[in-house]
């Protein structure tokens, strides 16, 4: 991929999810990374973006170690994780969708004679992208949407008088929806040196014994819709950032044909080196010099 074509991964756990995106880009074409991981590449159209988009499966484990991976291969810009939760606030409708300005990983603590000391973990929304979404629901119609913490844990919720769901609002009070995957994916974006990442949720259910009946009814397919309506409206709000741009990171993707070549190196009167009749593999240190 040239290195001026600015990349956006966008990742979601189910194959709902993933169609929903999917509907909105062009020209896609599979992408399979060295381990067997597959990806969609495409284009947003009417932006610069390239958009490689994949579907990860559940939970934030698996999560985490995929997106570790995507990252690492692909070099994106950004990265935003787009699917479907169940809504944890009474104001909430199906249909709705909840930016995440934090995600909360809810399962840590230490289990005491006296209850369950929580020892919360928490990744803050990407400020560029937060702020784009922002700007973009200003404009968006037909969508009823929230900036507000997601909480985050490997269980799918159905109860609404469960023991999880009262330690979720004693201790994540302010948490409008939840899901297993944005811990995993802004974990991993954050590991990789700061990645611009977002987790996007569409409201499937209430998280509470109705979640079945609603599914059934095509919940899904109307939160994750609405979800990657948000999330592709935001993207077109963050533009990619000039490569010269203060504060830029070089790209680290080979440009095509990088790894091979042909030749010995010569001095082309600038700040490039051209390679003819052999092979190299990795980088190449050297100076020029003013002779031939």
């Amino acid at each position: 991929m040239p290195e001026t074509e600015p990349l956006a991964v966008l990742l979601t756990a189910l194959p709902v999810e993933y169609d929903a995106v999917r509907a909105l880009l062009e020209s896609l074409d599979e992408v399979v990374l060295d381990d067997g991981t597959r990806l969609e590449q495409g284009r947003l159209s009417g932006t610069g973006w390239t958009v490689a988009l994949a579907e990860l499966g559940e939970g934030a484990l698996n999560t985490a170690a995929l997106t570790t991976r995507i990252v690492s291969a692909l070099s994106p810009e950004c990265l935003l994780f787009v699917g479907v939760a169940g809504g944890l606030k009474d104001d909430l409708r199906l249909g709705d969708v909840v930016v995440g300005t934090k995600v909360y990983a809810v399962h840590g603590g230490k289990q005491t004679p006296q209850g369950l000391l929580a020892r919360p973990e928490v990744w803050h929304g990407s400020h560029r992208l937060v702020q784009a979404a922002r700007s973009a629901l200003r404009d968006l119609d037909g969508v009823r949407a929230h900036r507000k913490p997601i909480a985050c844990g490997d269980v799918v919720l159905a109860d609404d008088r469960s023991a999880l769901r009262d330690h979720i609002r004693r201790t994540y009070n302010d948490a409008y929806a939840i899901e297993m995957e944005g811990s995993g994916a802004s974990h991993a974006a954050h590991l990789s040196g700061g990645l611009d990442a977002l987790v996007v949720r569409g409201i499937s259910d209430l998280a509470d014994a109705g979640k079945s009946t609603a599914d059934a009814e095509g919940s899904q397919e109307l939160a994750a819709g609405q979800a990657a309506k948000v999330a592709l409206a935001v993207l077109r709000k963050h533009a990619p950032r000039p490569r010269n741009a203060p504060g830029a990171q070089a790209d680290p993707r080979p440009a095509p044909g990088a790894g091979t070549g042909t030749g010995t190196g010569t001095g082309t009167g600038g700040d490039t080196i051209t390679f003819q009749g052999g092979t190299y593999y990795g980088p190449v240190v050297g100076k020029i010099t003013g002779h031939n």
